[in-house]
């Protein structure tokens, strides 16, 4: 057992937005590493737009020997997340980390985001990560022991140009993690957030276009700094925005991250979004 490889044996953990890349990732991951994963997405079948489906996650993870419930859900519903937690419980009898990586990305100025785009980053960023600690959070406190982990930027007063809605859901999904941390410190909850120093690979760096893949890191630069978060006792590492590279200097002693490159090697100009 490492930083990077806790024992995560009889726990439970939900991620949302687990049917590919970034979250598929880190549910695989989660259940590698000995934890029941609840996949909850919206996507039950794969197409060429947006390949993978919860049901593929969760049969990779069965295929492997992990224990794995896919449940469809629709982050905007909260019928449909008050669902989820409920099959949570139901299924593996308790809920120990709750990954909101669910997103909808919109990078666009403020005259090219008509109201109803607005919303929907709203109830896919923030208000889904807000109901979802509401229904989780109960089953954390009655057991003691819990970790929220939102995929998001740390706070910041800068102005965004060019992405201000999408950087109001992100940046409020940051505030509930903080606090989480602070109302549940007296119950061993972290309350934490997660953001890369570069760009990831995934379906929305693919489908937008960011850059190249000689600019973009694994997934793996994630999964591994949210394994080294999971494996602190939630209460000793809680309200913390951690950048991946800065949680695995501190919390692994991971300060070489040439490895997690796309193409094995870092850019000779490498574009950092830390700061977004």
């Amino acid at each position: 057992m490492s930083a990077i490889h806790p024992d995560l044996s009889g726990r439970v953990a939900v991620v949302t937005g687990a049917s590919r890349g970034i979250g598929k990732a880190l549910a695989l991951r989660l259940a590698a590493e000995g934890a029941a994963v609840v996949v909850a997405a919206k996507s039950e079948h794969s197409s060429d737009r947006l390949p993978g489906s919860i049901h593929e996650t969760a049969e990779a993870i069965r295929s492997s020997g992990g224990r794995a419930l896919a449940v469809p859900t629709d982050v905007r519903d909260e019928e449909a997340i008050r669902r989820m937690i409920d099959r949570t419980i139901e299924e593996f009898g308790r809920l120990d980390i709750l990954v909101n990586n669910a997103g909808a990305i919109w990078i666009q100025p403020i005259l090219h985001t008509p109201p109803k785009r607005f919303d929907l980053v709203m109830g896919v960023n923030v208000r889904a990560a807000y109901l979802a600690c509401y229904y989780a959070l109960p089953h954390m406190v009655k057991q003691k022991w819990g970790h929220v982990l939102n995929m998001c930027p740390r706070l910041s007063t800068g102005p965004s140009p060019g992405k201000v809605a999408y950087m109001i859901s992100k940046l409020g999904m940051a505030y509930v993690a903080l606090g989480v941390a602070a109302e549940h410190a007296a119950d061993n909850i972290a309350g934490n957030t997660l953001w890369p120093r570069t760009i990831i690979e995934s379906q929305a760096s693919i489908n937008w276009g960011m850059a190249s893949r000689d600019q973009w890191r694994t997934p793996e630069i994630l999964c591994d700094a949210s394994m080294a978060i999971f494996a602190q006792e939630p209460r000793t590492s809680s309200g913390r925005q951690w950048i991946d590279e800065e949680a695995l200097s501190e919390l692994a002693g991971i300060t070489d991250f040439d490895g997690y490159w796309c193409e094995g090697k870092p850019p000779a100009h490498p574009i950092y979004i830390d700061k977004w």
